[in-house]
Order: structure tokens, then sequence, then C-alpha cells
């Protein structure tokens, strides 16, 4: 039995920020039923991030919303009002991530839900939370990767700010309302009490910097500084980062210079004794090391540092990695199918269980594939 099985979430969410964390309760056992548009659906159906379609859906929407089910209603007609009504009623949770304001127009916010259903645990996910001047800008992810501060943490010093390959705002976001709302149904069982559970892109963003960002607190408001050269962490010393080798990259972590020149037989490092030039030497001490390592290929340079207990890796790319004993021991891809037999290749869930890994389907519905759900 899966710990969340016999919980029911009715999911008014789209894109990628909420569903993403409706489908990690769907893999934990929760009965989600995703409310979609009439005909159109949830609009992510064809927001592509590559021209790969599946079943007429894009590969976002599959990997966002498999084990779920689909309904469709008109939430601005007052038709649609009865059976809305009565899934909220029904419902453990209840999740949107509307612009502020849109929920109440439609009759879906946490007052109205609460009113039909007071143990209900209600979860939204905003761009910039409810107050503050920032309400009415549109939730999406690089803009709220613009403005948190992160682009400039990404690439060298020499670059202009770079936001990260990954829509990390969302998907932050994302875990953090799966988060609470694990709490709030366990406060809801063990109580009675319901629970309104609010996050937002720009909040989550924050706190994925909480390391760096307490040292800037803490630091005199000191901006971080990126390396010129391989930079992978503004605030780490040399030799942080990947170097190109003869036939690949090479990825080095914490080290001390001296200790890696003699590993691999550069004189010119074995020089810098003193631990603060790591740091403000770093960008010359890197150049010496990017240099040093052009000359062999990576796995001569993982035989000797590998042995040693130095923390260094290959840089793989999907296929290497695919192809490799430790990746299919993860266990990490499925297959999962809709009822008309179109099979997706996707993840699974990365947490384990009593032993047990959440896995299987189905795949993501298609648009009001269980609208019998919605009668009485």
């Amino acid at each position: 039995m899966k710990p969340l099985e016999g919980i029911t979430v009715l999911d008014l969410s789209q894109f990628l920020s909420a569903p993403s964390a409706t489908l990690r309760l769907a893999d934990l056992g929760a009965r989600v039923i995703k409310v979609e548009r009439p005909g159109t659906g949830d609009i992510c159906r064809t927001l592509y991030i590559s021209n790969c379609d599946i079943d007429g859906d894009s590969s976002l929407f599959h990997a966002i919303n498999r084990n779920k089910s689909s309904v469709t209603l008109d939430l601005k007609e007052p038709a649609s009002r009865p059976a809305l009504e009565r899934l909220v009623r029904e419902a453990d949770v209840m999740v949107v991530n509307y612009r502020p304001g849109v929920a109440e127009r439609l009759g879906v916010d946490y007052e109205t839900a609460c009113e039909l259903n007071p143990a209900i645990v209600y979860g939204e996910i905003t761009g910039y939370g409810k107050k503050g001047p920032w309400v009415g800008r549109p939730g999406q992810d690089l803009l709220a990767q613009s403005l948190s501060g992160i682009c400039f943490l990404n690439g060298n010093a020499n670059q202009p700010p770079m936001p990260m390959g990954l829509s990390i705002g969302d998907l932050f976001a994302g875990q953090h309302l799966a988060q609470g709302l694990l709490a709030g149904i366990l406060r809801a069982k063990r109580t009675g009490q319901g629970a309104h559970v609010e996050v937002d892109l720009m909040r989550s963003l924050l706190d994925a910097q909480f390391e760096v960002f307490t040292t800037y607190l803490n630091d005199g408001h000191k901006a971080p500084e990126r390396s010129a050269i391989n930079n992978a962490n503004a605030f780490i010393d040399a030799p942080y980062g990947i170097y190109a080798t003869a036939d690949g990259y090479l990825a080095l972590a914490m080290i001390p210079i001296p200790r890696l020149g003699e590993l691999v037989g550069c004189e010119a490092l074995q020089t810098y004794t003193d631990s603060e030039t790591w740091h403000t030497k770093r960008d010359e001490i890197k150049a010496i090391v990017a240099e040093h390592l052009s000359h062999q290929t990576t796995d001569h340079w993982l035989s000797i540092l590998e042995p040693a207990d130095v923390w260094c890796a290959d840089v793989y790319t999907w296929d290497k990695l695919m192809g490799t004993e430790a990746f299919k021991s993860l266990h990490m891809t499925q297959e999962v199918s809709r009822a008309n037999g179109t099979r997706v290749q996707t993840t699974c869930c990365p947490i384990v269980i009593d032993g047990e890994r959440p896995h299987g389907g189905p795949a993501a519905p298609t648009v009001g594939q269980d609208n019998a759900l919605l009668e009485a």
C-alpha cells in the first residue's frame, strides 16, 4: 500500500510548478483528479520544449501528469458549479496556481473551498506572493530567475548573467508545495483541521540559494564573484570547476592545490602553499590547472585522482550516462501507457519507501477521459 492511498487531490493547476507537486502526490498513492478546460485542456498540452509530440500532447505534459485522471469543467460556467462543488467536498487536497485574484473570480479560492470542506488542505503557487509591488508580474520561471539574483551565480565572470538550464523556480516551488501539502494532510488527519499552503516562485528561488545567500547576508553584503575560468560556484576556491581534457571533460571539486599539483605532476601548482591564495588567486590557479589537464585524456587523470580519493568525475552526456551500469542500477526510467496503447518513456519517482520505489502508470490522461467522475 502506498503512503497516500485513500487521499484525493483535486488539481486545478496547469503548466509545470503545481502539477509537479501533484505528480509527486500521485506517485505516492494519491488519487489526483485534474480539472481542465473543455476542448483544449491544460495549456501545457501544447507547450513544447521540442517538437516531440506524443499522442497529441507535448512531452512536457506527459512528464508531469502521469497517474492522474482528467475531467473537464468550464469554471466560468454556472452550470459547472454543482459538479465542481461536489468534487471539492469529496477531496482531501485542492491545488491551484493562478495569478493573484483569479481564483477568487472563478470561485475556487481558499475561503470558498473551506466553506464547502472545512478540512480541505488547499495549496497554491503564485509568482511573487499576494502582497507587494510584484504581485501583478507574470509568474514565469525565466522572469523569476532573472529577478532572484541566481543568474549571477552561473557562467564565468566575463559572461552575462545566465539562467539555469532547467525551470528550477517551477521545480523548487512544486517540491515546496508538495512538502506543505503533506504537512497539511498530516494535521488534517490528526485534528480535522485543514490548511492553506502558499508557495511562490521567488521565495523558492531565494530558498534554493540559502547557502550563498546566508554568506552574503553575513559577509557585509559582498556580491558573489564568479570565477573567470571554469566557474562552478562563485564562493568556492580553486580548483572547483569543469576542465577540458584531451578527449572530454573532468570535474574537480575541493582538493588542496599543492596536493593536486603533486598528483598530476604540475610543479607550478605545488608553489601555492598558502591556502588563502586558493581564493585570492583563484583564476590564476585555475588557468594553470586548465592548461595542464588539457594534455591528457579524462581516463588518464581519473586513473590517477580516483585512487588518491580525490573528488572528481567524468562529465557525461545523457547518452553516455544511460549506457552505464550505474545508471541502469538506479532504475530511473520506466514505460507507461495510455488506454489506446500509446507508450511513453519517462522518469520514475526517486523516493524509496520500505525498500520500494513508486512506479507505473497510467500515462498522462487525454482531455476529459474521466468525465464520468462528474456524474453525481
